[in-house]
């Protein structure tokens, strides 16, 4: 599956200080530190409608990992997935009367266009569940032949329990899981399973539904194998830094470790998992599920997607918020304030704002510190301009390379 194209980021001077992040599973900020390749995997959208807010807050959070591992000089090869085939996708394609294949290529389409738009970096891998068919068949055989799984009515599942460090990522309780498990396409009450949370890696073939051979079988992928398999062929067996919502959290990320470390037999599977807090709209998270949506196709008709850009970095990717029109508007102020100050001839020297930028966003991806950073010199070179001729130029590479925002 192709990814969309990108003009690479200007390069800047001086050396950043070493990223560190919040790490879910050992629940303590940590230093990345790359080795000579660092690899990072972060789940992608279902294609059964355009990308929203959520969406948007997740994917510039992981593009300001990658923009910061560059800017350090790393070699960074970053994954992420399309789950093209599930049931979501298959129950929108019924309500709208689209083939499923043509409603998800669509979507892909129009998720593409927004990333684009918002300079979010492209992927290494940009990779869907049906091309990655093989690898799963690969990787449900190899756990097959391990013992850890069995079959409810054709389908295969995973015994959770075979894994000794199952939970170690979410840190929950049993109750909790099972809850969750419940809520988040799981089927915990499923009458034949050998333990509520064990989650489906095969789907026996169904009338109306697409499937491919299996020697076990012919079916469908279940969710979490998905990316168990996509990650492991694109960047091995243990991957830097996986990321996604905090909603994924269980089942999903605790169910793809688990997968694919009971295939590999190491742990851990990501050495440091970062999570995206949810974006809320009226009161409740933002979700496809509940319909409270701002889609980003919609913004775009209205604003300059920098300023959309700029109205996700106000917030911090730990903290949960509530989308209001009003974030956009102020982000369109702050647009073009900071495009009138990098249009000056001249203004105070810029190092300290590159070396402030930096710093924050080092600091557990601190992005409204570094905004502020920012408006500091703009406020400074609008009231009072500089005598730096080249402070304006290195203000607008920098901004555009560490914050993605195109000036």
């Amino acid at each position: 599956m192709r990814s969309w194209a990108l003009d690479a980021p200007a390069e800047l001077p001086g050396t950043p200080p070493a990223l560190r992040v919040w790490d879910t599973a050992t629940r303590e900020l940590r230093t990345v530190a790359p080795g000579p390749t660092f690899t990072m995997y972060v789940c992608g959208i279902t294609p059964y409608d355009a990308a929203h807010l959520g969406h948007a807050a997740t994917y510039v959070t992981y593009d300001l990992v990658l923009r910061l591992l560059r800017d350090a000089g790393h070699d960074v090869v970053y994954t992420q997935n399309v789950t093209d085939v599930d049931e979501p996708l298959f129950e929108r394609a019924a309500e709208t009367g689209d083939d499923w294949a043509a409603l998800a290529s669509r979507e892909i389409e129009q998720f593409r266009s927004d990333m684009a738009a918002l300079q979010i970096l492209p992927p290494t891998h940009f990779v869907g569940a049906v091309e990655a068919v093989p690898q799963i068949v690969d990787l449900v055989g190899r756990l097959r032949d391990l013992g850890v799984t069995y079959d409810v009515e054709g389908d295969t599942y995973l015994s959770v329990g075979a894994w000794e460090r199952f939970g170690e990522i979410g840190h929950l309780s049993r109750e909790e899981m099972v809850t969750l498990s419940g809520r988040n396409g799981g089927d915990p009450d499923r009458p034949g399973k050998k333990d509520p949370l064990d989650p489906v890696l095969w789907l026996a073939e169904r009338p109306g539904e697409p499937s491919w051979p299996a020697p076990w079988g012919a079916g469908r992928p279940g969710w979490h194998v998905e990316c168990s398999a996509i990650a492991q062929s694109t960047l091995g067996e243990v991957i830097d830094l996986h990321g996604g919502g905090t909603d994924l959290v269980f089942p999903h990320h605790e169910m793809s470790a688990t997968t694919s470390c009971l295939a590999t037999g190491t742990w851990p599977f990501a050495r440091t998992w970062l999570h995206q807090a949810m974006v809320g709209l009226h009161g409740e998270k933002m979700s496809k599920s509940k319909g409270n949506l701002v889609f980003v196709r919609h913004l775009r008709l209205e604003h300059d997607p920098m300023a959309l850009r700029l109205a996700l970095l106000a917030h911090h990717y730990r903290q949960p918020w509530e989308w209001f029109h009003d974030d956009v508007l102020r982000a369109d102020r702050r647009l073009t304030r900071w495009r009138s100050a990098v249009d000056l001839p001249a203004a105070a020297p810029a190092g300290d704002v590159l070396d402030g930028v930096r710093r924050h966003l080092a600091d557990d991806l601190d992005s409204p510190g570094a905004l502020a950073v920012v408006d500091r010199w703009v406020d400074e070179a609008i009231r009072v301009g500089g005598p730096d001729p080249t402070a304006p130029a290195l203000v607008r590479d920098l901004v555009g390379s560490l914050l993605g925002v195109r000036l």
